[in-house]
């Protein structure tokens, strides 16, 4: 039964319809009192909250109300609605746990998407326990999502309660984690499954260009526009958005996406018609959007519009003992490509690797599996392939994030360079002349030249 609290007998009326349409029963309170009554005598498994329910448009009395009932009632879904909407009342309503919030006067499918969503999430809190990892595989088909640390293992338990919802969901984690891999196993799992996933790098789209990219235009709408261009929001139409990097976009862009998430509805540029869209919104971010939010690079009201479920993906130094599993992982699919049935990683290598720290996490692990394999004779592969291999995919990453021109001399570049292969190889000058591609006696050279010290190897 859902409770409606709400002083205008057209708005109950109408929600009650609504409602009954939708196979809801419903109940009606005038007040605080008639609503805390029927919590306590009838059961109750949503509310949907009008924030003034008074002569008041300040929303103090919803914000009083919904207190209230998370004191007696902590998990029972609270929507609430209001026609004095603000960004505020949102916030504020959110930060003290409302499922949603609504403004009137509503669109239906929206607020009955919004309600299904509220009652899947709080249906869900009681669900079994945790699976073993083999029933995940087999019933949400994790088998790429690779590793046995009990982090992940709550992660996709998460996803395996949350996936067959409509709920936002937000994955922090750093570069190379792995969120774009859990953005799809949350889409495969959904009852949006067959439609579209659309795969969005807000990161890569300049302000000026957002609304063409995420609405669409119309040809004629602006210089250059020559044809109709069909925007991300149209094409994941009944599917999936994952919009990456979201905490790299501007704040006059969140402002236009706020709308969207917020009311469902956009505009094509050059074309007046507002138009409805149904999705579900997955996010990335490898930043602090908190810290962004007290700096103001990050709008409060479009943060808690993304995170009903958040999921924070631990980097993969902090998952060491994954690292073999993953690193094998790799290798069975390159012993397919390449041909080379009997490669192998020894047990001292497979150690060594769990020692690495690897800033670029599953992605610089990955690249460093395949740069090993193209590049070592034998199949045995030790140590000493992966370590020459290492350094020069760091040397390699470390040059797409040269200085500015003119900041640094050749000279003071290549002193650098020097000085870190002599920290990583600890001044063993063979290894330290292999990684940068010099003999030893060049090296020596350049040693005497920048006055770095090293001892003489025979």
């Amino acid at each position: 039964m859902i409770l409606i609290i709400d002083d205008d007998i057209a708005v109950c009326a109408s929600l009650s319809l609504l409602l009954k349409q939708n196979g809801f029963k419903s109940i009606k309170a005038n007040g605080r009192e008639e609503a805390l009554e029927y919590l306590k005598e009838k059961p109750i498994v949503a509310v949907l909250l009008d924030m003034n329910f008074s002569m008041e448009t300040s929303g103090e009395d919803g914000l009083a109300m919904l207190q209230q009932i998370k004191k007696s009632r902590p998990l029972l879904p609270v929507i609430l609605m209001t026609g004095w909407g603000s960004i505020k009342l949102a916030v504020e309503g959110m930060k003290l746990g409302a499922a949603d919030f609504i403004n009137k006067p509503w669109d239906n499918d929206h607020l009955m998407r919004a309600l299904r969503t509220a009652l899947d999430l709080s249906t869900e809190e009681d669900s079994p326990g945790a699976m073993s990892r083999k029933k995940l595989n087999d019933k949400y088909g994790f088998e790429n999502i690779v590793g046995e640390d009990p982090r992940l293992l709550d992660i996709l338990q998460t996803i395996a309660r949350v996936a067959g919802t409509d709920a936002s969901v937000l994955i922090i984690g750093e570069s190379g984690t792995g969120k774009e891999l859990i953005a799809e196993a949350i889409h495969q799992n959904s009852s949006r499954r067959n439609k579209s996933f659309v795969k969005v790098n807000l990161g890569g789209i300049s302000s000026s260009l957002f609304e063409s990219e995420m609405f669409g235009h119309k040809r004629g709408a602006f210089t250059d526009a020559r044809n109709d261009r069909v925007g991300r929001f149209e094409l994941a139409d009944k599917g999936t958005i994952f919009l990456d990097e979201i905490g790299d976009l501007d704040l006059n862009s969140q402002v236009k996406l706020l709308r969207v998430l917020q009311d469902r509805k956009y505009e094509v540029l050059g074309d007046s018609r507002t138009r409805a869209v149904d999705l579900r919104v997955v996010c990335a971010t490898n930043r602090d959007l908190r810290e962004m939010i007290v700096a103001g690079n990050f709008r409060e009201d479009l943060y808690y519009r993304i995170n009903l479920i958040i999921i924070r993906l631990p980097p993969l130094r902090e998952r060491a003992e994954d690292i073999p599993i993953l690193a094998n992982y790799f290798l069975r699919n390159l012993k397919e490509i390449y041909q080379r049935p009997r490669l192998q990683i020894n047990n001292k290598a497979s150690n060594w690797l769990k020692s690495l720290s690897l800033p670029g996490n599953i992605r610089e692990l990955k690249n460093l599996i395949e740069r090993t394999v193209l590049l070592s004779e034998g199949d045995d592969l030790d140590i000493k392939d992966f370590e020459q291999h290492l350094e020069v995919q760091r040397l390699s990453n470390a040059s797409t994030t040269l200085p500015a021109v003119g900041t640094l001399s050749i000279d003071e570049m290549e002193l650098s360079m020097i000085r870190n292969a002599m920290d990583f190889h600890q001044n063993n000058i063979s290894r330290v002349a292999k990684a940068l591609g010099l003999s030893r006696g060049t090296l020596y050279r350049k040693l005497e030249k920048y006055h770095i010290p090293y001892e003489t190897q025979n």
